[in-house]
């Protein structure tokens, strides 16, 4: 029984999709539109259920800047993190601008 150690090739940042023009690792922007069929409660439970970091208190206080703003940046992050936060939010019926950059 031998002990060999493989060692992943290394790989440059472009290669892995990584680098400046790949898309990925790139910081996004989630934002939720203010819409008239979801509640105040409804909104602070979704964001609560699907946004790192956000509890029902701090989704409660998005709803409110949603409602009196438009709009709100419920979440900045890297790209693919932001893309699967903002489908969950789609799906579970929130109204979404699309991702944006930064």
């Amino acid at each position: 029984m031998g002990s060999d150690v493989l060692t992943p090739p290394r790989v440059s940042p472009r290669e892995r999709g990584t680098g400046p023009r790949s898309g990925l690792g790139r910081p996004c922007s989630v934002i939720v539109l203010n819409d008239d069929h979801n509640t105040f409660e409804g909104v602070a439970t979704i964001l609560s259920q699907f946004v790192p970091g956000v509890d029902y208190v701090k989704g409660m206080a998005f709803a409110k800047t949603i409602h009196s703003g438009g709009r709100a940046t419920v979440w900045r992050g890297d790209y693919e993190l932001a893309e699967l936060v903002w489908e969950q939010l789609k799906d579970a019926g929130l109204t979404m601008a699309p991702l944006a950059n930064g």
